[in-house]
Order: structure tokens, then sequence, then C-alpha cells
């Protein structure tokens, strides 16, 4: 984070210009291609009926949109086999409203209401159960919360009680809601604006369905106004949601990416400007007034128009005084972290939601010369690995570090403890009273160890750069951790935790994962399992390279005489290694998707299958796995743990997901 600060700072300069200006031989094995085996159990979704009503909208100038038809919806509940979900924390942070006091964040799966009447110190006061999918959107209106939850769900949220906020009706439907006028809730999906009736909250329903472009849509009364790209600016007559029609056009420069409306007035951020359009007579917009530079988003608030931009390297905070919609001039401005995704004002501050779903950022406008930052809210985190050891859950969170979640009560996970890396965390493995994680950042790779002695303050006691760039796994066995990284695997002695010390080095190029059995590691790098002796730690040296895995090799667990290989979209392969010098095929089992981290504990392989979840897979008999159960989680399952009866799914965007198997076993 302090590089990253750093950068901004250099950037500086640019802030008052807008104010002002506006080792041994190797046995090479190539077996023939082993035999395939698909899996026995299909999903099978069920479809959702179509809308009950068309209507089809043509501009009253500019380019005409391509007529589309009706999509197909497909019904979105979780879908799981023999596999239930007992908890889950953390996430990814997409999407935000605001409404008086409170702010209403996705965080992974959930909608979290945060008390912002500080906004200084944002504090959660409620969430939802878990919903299908990754919160993608949000908007707030009276008692409700109006969710879109990944590609499948809108549902709508009763919020009257902040601490208690939860699900009373759902539509299987995607999109991005644009906004909320009276008993209606417009949609953009699919390239088209989809009108949906929630006069009544627990059976929300399609009223129309109208081909239209791709944009940011802002609704006031009886109208909707289209920032559309190249296509300008667009006015839309929606008080018939049955019939709804274009009605005026202006042709903005450059590309018009959102639109804000206060008044008479709308308020174009574009590539080429802040550009006012007077709306008075929505039949013929027309542009009376404009701002320099280029922005990408804009939220109008009294007197002053939020911008935000990209700035050489740095995000930029805008404020422009738009009194008069003839004459805009800015006052203020301040550097932002690079990055955002959507921009709200609410009271005196302004808050900027990250791209990047990690956090967001709170600036006090009150002085509107002299925005400044005061806070700065994580409400989740994305989850890229996990370790556990004992009551708790260790995750390595990316940007955010190491976070210790306790989960002696699976059903009630909770973070007990973080410590915040300078750099990305990336995989993570405790032993004893230490966590070694494998970071990495801007190039380069590295060994945290951190103290975790005391889960409530984990500390970092000891670092070592490894040989190489991007770090991506780490084992510990005994006195050393093996990581694997770009360039290779780096031995590091971990004899004393505040010293470690690179001791040896040897390829493959970009080792992706790495399982030490014996005086063998086992190391994914690209298309290709490679097996090196680290009896001498010192002197670790390559015996065996099995390749034939052209959809890539990724995680890899060892468990008696096998290596279980997640392939990519080959699926699970099992490797028989009963002699590490010669390697060789049992079995290639395809998954729906692809495959990306493997946990063996007992007769089961448990695969993250990133988009498709968790699967479980029956491999008592090496020769024959098939699949017995699996679970959809709401994000990308990137790795997974098992520890007794549960299965700990490190779920990229949906956080940290605990499931059990329901199958009698």
């Amino acid at each position: 984070m302090l590089n990253r600060w750093i950068l901004l700072l250099l950037a500086l300069a640019m802030v008052f210009n807008l104010v002002a200006c506006g080792p041994g031989p190797e046995r090479v094995t190539r077996t023939p291609r082993p035999k395939e085996v698909m899996p026995t159990k299909p999903v099978t979704p069920t479809p959702l009926p179509t809308p009950t009503l068309i209507s089809t909208l043509t501009p009253t100038s500019g380019p005409t949109p391509t007529p589309a038809s009706i999509p197909t919806f497909t019904q979105a509940p979780i879908e799981a086999q023999n596999v239930a979900l007992v908890g889950q924390i953390g996430g990814a942070s997409y999407a935000v409203a605001m409404q008086g006091n409170y702010a209403y964040i996705g965080v992974g799966p959930r909608l979290a209401v945060v008390d912002i009447s500080d906004p200084a110190k944002p504090t959660s006061v409620g969430q939802t159960a878990v919903l299908p999918d990754v919160v993608k959107d949000v908007f707030v209106s009276g008692s409700y919360a109006y969710v879109v939850s990944g590609y499948k769900r809108l549902s709508v949220i009763d919020i009257c009680d902040p601490a208690n906020p939860h699900e009373v009706g759902y539509y299987d439907t995607g999109g991005t809601i644009e906004g909320v006028s009276g008993p209606y809730l417009y949609l953009l999906d699919a390239r088209a604006l989809r009108v949906v009736d929630i006069s009544d909250p627990t059976k929300p329903h399609t009223l129309s369905y109208t081909p239209w472009y791709l944009g940011d849509i802002f609704v006031s009364g009886s109208y909707a106004y289209v920032a559309a790209g190249e296509e300008g600016l667009h006015v839309i007559h929606i008080s018939d949601p049955t019939n709804v029609q274009a009605v005026g056009y202006c042709d903005t420069p450059g590309s018009a990416w959102e639109v804000s409306v206060s008044g008479s007035y709308a308020y174009v951020s574009t590539s080429r400007g802040l550009r006012v359009v007077d709306i008075s007579d929505p039949t013929n917009p027309c542009e009376v007034g404009y701002y320099g530079g280029s922005h990408q988003a804009v939220f109008v608030s009294g007197s002053y128009a939020y911008t935000y931009a990209d700035a050489g390297g740095a995000g930029l905070l805008g404020i422009v005084d738009v009194s008069d919609p003839t004459n805009l001039h800015a006052v203020g401005g301040c550097l932002t972290p690079l990055g955002w995704e959507d921009i709200f004002v609410s009271g005196p501050c302004v808050y900027l939601l990250d791209e990047d779903g990690t956090g967001l950022w709170v600036a006090d406008v009150s002085d509107p010369t002299n925005p400044h930052e005061v806070g700065y809210y994580t409400p989740g985190w994305y989850a890229l690995d996990v370790f556990v050891s004992g009551p708790y859950a260790y995750v390595a969170a990316e940007d955010e570090g190491l976070r210790v979640v306790d989960v002696s009560k699976p059903t009630n996970p909770h973070e007990v403890g973080s410590y915040d890396r300078p750099d990305r965390a990336i995989d993570v493995f405790v032993a004893g009273s230490y966590a070694y994680v494998a970071a990495g950042h801007e190039g380069l790779g590295g060994l945290g160890v951190v103290d975790v002695s005391d889960p409530s303050n984990p500390h970092e006691v000891g670092f070592c750069y490894t040989a190489g760039r991007d770090t991506h796994g780490v084992f510990v066995c005994g006195s050393h951790a093996y990581v694997a990284a770009w360039d290779g695997l780096s031995v590091v002695d971990v004899s004393d935790p505040t010293n470690p010390h690179m001791v040896g080095h040897c390829g493959p190029e970009r080792a992706r994962d790495v399982f030490v059995c014996g005086p063998y590691a086992y190391v994914t790098a690209e298309y290709a399992l490679r097996v090196l002796d680290v009896s001498d730690p010192a002197i670790p040296h390559g015996v065996a390279y099995h390749e034939e895995m052209p959809w890539g090799a990724y995680g890899v667990f060892v468990s008696d005489s096998y290596a279980y290989v997640a392939a990519g979209d080959d699926g699970l392969r099992v490797v028989d290694v009963s002699d590490p010098t010669d390697p060789h095929d049992v079995v290639c089992y395809k998954m729906p998707w692809a495959a990306y981290g493997v946990f063996v504990s007992g007769p089961y392989a448990y695969v993250a299958g990133g988009t498709e979840g968790l699967r479980v897979v029956d491999v008592s008999d090496a020769t024959n796995p098939h699949e017995v159960g699996y679970y959809d989680t709401p994000g990308s399952a990137w790795e997974v743990f098992v520890s007794g009866a549960y299965a700990y799914v490190a779920d990229g965007e949906g956080g940290l997901i605990i499931l059990r198997s329901t199958e009698p076993r």
C-alpha cells in the first residue's frame, strides 16, 4: 500500500492543474494420453416463464438500436447435491447504495447494512442470508433494497430493521438496476431495458422488455435519461411502462459514460468533458454548459457535481460548481486510490467504491474547496487460499493480506484478526505458531512469516525474497518452506522464523503449486507435473518430468501412491507416483468446468472447480473416480481445505465458504 500511495503523490501536480485549468539430470516420461472419465450426474437447469409483454422502442433521432428477442432466463436456486452450506464470511464488494445514515453494501453473496452516521468509522449492523451469487448491484428505495446477485436473480430485501435485512421476494433475472419510480423498477440487461412491477414486493415480475443501447440510466419522474456511449444522451418517456418511447436525443461529444439529473438539467460525464444538457423540454434536449477534461463518473448534489477520473496512475476526485449550469468551474479536488466502480454523495461526504471490490473510500467534502480523505472501510475480502488449524481458518486474501477467522462454530464464522501485508497474500500454510504466506508485489516474490500465536494479533516476524517473480504456492515441511514461483521452486530455511533465508533453488519455470512428501517435492508448472528430489534442501534437482496436461496443471495433492492434479479444463488427473522417478497417468476425470485446487481426505478428492464451485469425487478406486456431490458456490472456488466434517472453500469474490456432506457414509 505504501508504494501505491507514493505513486499517487507523484500525480499531485495534476490536481492543481485540474483546479486551475479545468542440478542433476531429469528422467522425462511421456505416457500415452490416459482414458477419460466423464461425470455421470449433469445439472439440468429449469427454465423460467417468459415475460408477459413486449414493447418496441425507436429513438427519435440518432442511430437506431437493433431489435433483440427476449432472452430465456434460467431459474437460479443454489445448485447442490449431497453437499450443504454451513457458513460463509467475507467476499468482494461491487455494489453500494446510500439512504439516510446507512450504506447498503454487497459483500460477497450477502447484502450488508453499515451505519455511516460517523463516516470515519462505518459500523456493520446487519446482513442478509447467503444469496445465490455474488452481489453485483443494489438500489435502495424506501423500505426495500433491490439486489442483483450474479447474473441470476433480482431479490427484494426488506430493510425496515437494519439489523435484520431479509429477502421477501425475488425474480430470476440479471442486469443493472437503473432506478425505481413508483411501483416500477428499471433494469438494464442483455441490451434491453426491462421494466419490473414491484407493487407487490413478494412477487416482482416483468411488464415490458425493450431492446435498447447499453449504457448508464438515470430515472427521474416520467423520464429515463440514457448515457449511451458513442450514441450520446437519449430521453425515454416511461410514464406508461408497457409502452416506453424515446422522445429526445442529444449528440454529446465523446463517449457518454454516466448521467446524473438535477432539476431541469442532465449532467453527462464523457471522454470529452462534463456536459450540461437542458432537459426542460424532454423532446428537445440541448447542451448549455461544458467543463473540460475526461470524466468517468458523475454525481450531482446541490450546487456541485462530483466527478471521478483516472489521472496518470492516480485517481482524481473533482468538485465542479454547477450553480450556473452555463458557466461551470472547478472549486476543489483531491487524489484517490486508482480505480473506482461508483461514486455517491451522502451528507458531507463522498463515497467511492473500489472497482476491485476491496473497499469503500470516504472523503469529507463539507468544504468543497478542501476535500480530504477521512476513512477507508473494508467490508470483506477476496479469498485466494485457506488453511485450517485448530479452531481457526487462515485466509490468503490477496490485497487484504492474511485474515484469521474463528470457525469453532462453523455456522457462525467470524473474523478475529488480520495482518494487512504491504503486498498481495497469494497462498498460506500454517505450522505451529506461524503462518507462512506466499506474497507477491509488482513482480517480486517472497515468503512472509507471521506469528499467529495470538490469533487476534497476527504480526510478521520475518520475510525472505525468493528467487524470481510472482509467488504462487507454499508448503512447509520440518524446518524448510518450499515456495513455488514464476522462476521455479525456492527452498527457504525457517528454523529461525525471524530470519528466513533461501538455501536452494531449482526449476521448473512458472511453478504454480507444491506438495512435499518424504524426500520429494511434487510441483505443478504450466502444463506438467515435476518431481524434485529435495533430500538435500540446498541442492534440489529434478528426477522426473510428467507432461501431457495440455489444459494446464494447477493444484496438486499427494496421498498414498498417487498425485492428484487439478488440471484446468482437463479436470482431475490421477498420477501414479509409487515410483517418483517414473510417474504415469492412471486416469483423467473430466469435470463440468475447470479444476484449480484439490484436497484429498479419506476416499474423497475435493476439487475447487472455479465458477462450478466444489466437486466431491470418490477416489476409493483410483482407476475409476466418480462424482458423489457438488455445491455451486457463489464466487469462484480456487482452493479447498478439508478438516473434520467440513470443507473450507476459498471462493474468490464469494469469500470463505464452509460446506459439509449430507450424504450418509
